[in-house]
C-alpha cells in the first residue's frame, strides 16, 4: 500500500530564511530592533496609561490590554524568529510546536477580541453618550475582558487540539517562521476532513463574529457622526476613532489575506511577508498608531517628559 511508505513526522523544521545565509545577520537586526521598538512601545503606552489618571477610562482600559497581548503575541514569534535566523533553521519538537501554535493562537484570538470590544465602546461613547458611564462600568469592563481572555482560551484549544490530532508525514520542513496553520496543512496526509472542517468552522465563527461587531459598531457611529450639524464637530467626534478604526484595518485585514482565502495560487514566500506584518510589524505599529493619532496620549507624554525636564 502507498501509505506504508509514509513516515510520521515527530518533530518540525523551519527554513525560513534559510535559502539566502547572506542576510541573516541583517534580517536578524531587523526583526531585533522591531522587536525592541515592539517591547518598548507597548510597554510605555501600559506605563502612560497608568500614570495619568486621564487615561482611566473604559477605552484606555481596553488599549493597556491590547498593549500587553501584543507584547505576548510578537514574543510567541520574533524570538523564535530570530533563532532561525541566527542557526540556519530550527528543530521543533511535536510538543514545542503544539505550544507555540496554542500561545499564538491564545493570545491572537484575544487582539481579536479586544479589538472588536474596543469597537463597541467607541459606539457607546458616540452614539449613547448619556449612558457610556453606566454602560461602561469598571465591573462590565473587567467582564469584557475576562470574557475575552476566555474566549480566547477556547479558540485556542479548539485550533491546537483539532490541528494537532492531524496526521503530519513526509517531509517535515516548514518553510515558515513559526509553526502556523496555512503551513502546517501542507504537510498533513490520511482523512483529516473532520479537523480541518472544525479549524475552517472556527475561522469563519472567530474573525467575522469580531468583524459584524466591528462593522456593526462603525456602521451606527458613521450614522451618528452624518447627523452632527457642523463639519467640525463631525471631524471632531470621528478623530476619537481614527485610532482605532487604523489599527482593525491593518490586523484584520492581514489576517482575512492568511486564513480566509483560498489554497490556490498561494506561495510560501507570499504567506511569509503576510505572516512577518501580523506577527512582528502590527504589534510594534499599534503603539504608534494610538499615541501618534491620540491627541490626549500626546499630551500626557508632553507632559512627562515636561517633569523629566524639570527634575
Amino acid at each position: 500500500m502507498a501509505g506504508t511508505n509514509l513516515t510520521l513526522v515527530t518533530e518540525f523544521l523551519l527554513i525560513a530564511f534559510t535559502q539566502c545565509p547572506e542576510w541573516a545577520l541583517p534580517l536578524f537586526l531587523l526583526f531585533l530592533f522591531i522587536y525592541l521598538i515592539t517591547l518598548l512601545g507597548n510597554l510605555g503606552m501600559i506605563i502612560l496609561i497608568h500614570m495619568d489618571r486621564r487615561l482611566h477610562t473604559p477605552m484606555y482600559f481596553l488599549l493597556r490590554h491590547l498593549s500587553f497581548m501584543d507584547i505576548c503575541y510578537s514574543s510567541v514569534t520574533v524570538p523564535q524568529t530570530m533563532a532561525v535566523l541566527l542557526e540556519h533553521g530550527a528543530a521543533l519538537s511535536y510538543t514545542r510546536c503544539a505550544a507555540q501554535f496554542f500561545l499564538f493562537t491564545f493570545f491572537g484570538a484575544i487582539d481579536c477580541y479586544l479589538l472588536a470590544l474596543m469597537a463597541y465602546d467607541r459606539y457607546v461613547a458616540v452614539c449613547q453618550p448619556l449612558f457610556y458611564v453606566t454602560i461602561m462600568t469598571q465591573k462590565a469592563r473587567w467582564g469584557f475582558v475576562a470574557g475575552a481572555y476566555v474566549a480566547g482560551l477556547f479558540s485556542a484549544l479548539v485550533r491546537t487540539v483539532s490541528t494537532f490530532t492531524l496526521s503530519f508525514c513526509g517531509n517535515n520542513e516548514i518553510d515558515f517562521i513559526f509553526c502556523d496553520l496555512p503551513p502546517l496543512l501542507k504537510l498533513t496526509c490520511g482523512d483529516s476532513y473532520t479537523q480541518e472542517l472544525v479549524i475552517i468552522v472556527f475561522a469563519i465563527f472567530v474573525l467575522p463574529a469580531c468583524m459584524v461587531v466591528i462593522l456593526v459598531s462603525y456602521l451606527l457611529i458613521i450614522v451618528t457622526i452624518m447627523r452632527i450639524p457642523s463639519a467640525g464637530g463631525r471631524a471632531k467626534t470621528f478623530s476619537t476613532c481614527a485610532s482605532h478604526l487604523t489599527a482593525v484595518s491593518l490586523f484584520f485585514g492581514t489576517l482575512i489575506f492568511m486564513y480566509l482565502r483560498g489554497n490556490s495560487g498561494q506561495s510560501s514566500e507570499e504567506d511569509r511577508v503576510v505572516s512577518v506584518f501580523y506577527t512582528t510589524v502590527i504589534p510594534m505599529l499599534n503603539p504608534l498608531i494610538y499615541s501618534l493619532r491620540n491627541k490626549e496620549v500626546k499630551e500626557t507624554l508632553k507632559n512627562i517628559l515636561r517633569r523629566v525636564e524639570l527634575s
